[in-house]
């Protein structure tokens, strides 16, 4: 699917908000950059960790909300 797409269905999953989806997605990156369990069911080897975050985030394998 291509980015464009991923993130359009990512945004509905945070209520169109997109600082909060692009705060979450690079917290994600950086826990799977340093050994985080990556949640998607395919090879994911050639993928960007930024990539990876999206994706999941888009398919709902992790929640995104404020905190605070």
């Amino acid at each position: 699917m291509r980015t464009e797409q991923l993130t359009a269905i990512a945004l509905e999953k945070v209520n169109f908000d997109k600082y909060l989806l692009a705060n979450a997605v690079g917290k994600r990156a950086e826990a799977i950059a340093n050994g985080a369990e990556i949640l998607l069911d395919f090879d994911t080897s050639g993928m960007k960790y930024a990539d990876i975050a999206l994706q999941e985030i888009a398919e709902g394998k992790m929640s995104v909300s404020l905190e605070g």
